[in-house]
């Protein structure tokens, strides 16, 4: 990525929509570079929070796991995403695991040099509630979703949401590259892997999407979105 690529991800974080070009720049410098290969666990569930992270290049995922090892997938992170800012407003241990689904470049910022900024930008305080807002409806659309959803309208959301994020428009369709393996991918819908493959080829043959590894190809987007409403 070059170094105005880089900037234009950093601007586009909460922390730094709120502040003017010079403060951005102060406050880039104040943060630390962190390095995660894919596979890496940067945090884990329990672990004491004191930092917040914002994505420079590359995906991370933040699960959860029960006491029997089952495992949840609560969502997928790139660049521009910022996560770990809950623990500055509640100082309890890390809520979920973050693991790097690909090689990853992240900038890391400690909580008392949080403070020191929404003290003295009104205005980056407002961004970080809106952020942990956006996360609360997030959260009770997914708990909605389990509720009142069925499997492969779940599945057809997830690929919506996931190619917002991440999908480029080529001459075929929407190439969704994910980089998520089959049973995450049935992780961050909450249902089986058998079920959610068994949505994902109902989707291919009925020409909705084409299944490449690890990336969705979604060829009738309108009704893909139908179905994930």
């Amino acid at each position: 990525m070059t170094k105005a690529a880089d900037e234009s991800v950093i601007r586009s974080a909460p922390l730094f929509s709120a502040l003017n070009d010079d403060e951005a720049t102060a406050l880039r410098a104040s943060m630390t570079q962190v390095k995660v290969t894919k596979g890496h666990t940067l945090f884990k569930e329990g672990d004491e929070g004191d930092r917040l992270y914002v994505v420079l290049e590359g995906k991370l995922k933040l699960g959860t796991s029960s006491i029997d090892g089952r495992e949840n997938l609560l969502s997928i992170l790139g660049p521009g995403e910022m996560f770990g800012e809950l623990s500055l407003f509640d100082p309890e241990p890390r809520t979920a695991t973050a693991t790097a689904v690909t090689d990853a470049k992240l900038l890391a910022l400690a909580h008392d040099q949080v403070i020191g900024l929404v003290t003295a930008h009104p205005q980056a305080s407002l961004e970080l509630l809106r952020r942990l807002a956006q996360r609360l409806r997030k959260s009770n659309e997914i708990l909605a979703d389990l509720v009142f959803a069925d499997v492969p309208g779940r599945v057809a959301k997830a690929i919506i949401d996931l190619g917002a994020r991440f999908g480029q428009q080529k001459d075929d369709g929407l190439y969704v590259n994910h980089d998520l393996t089959q049973e995450e991918l049935a992780q961050l819908v909450g249902a089986s892997r058998e079920t959610v493959n068994k949505a994902l080829a109902d989707f291919a043959a009925r020409g909705w999407v084409r299944l490449e590894p690890r990336a969705v190809v979604v060829l009738d987007y309108e009704r893909i979105a139908k179905r994930g409403k």
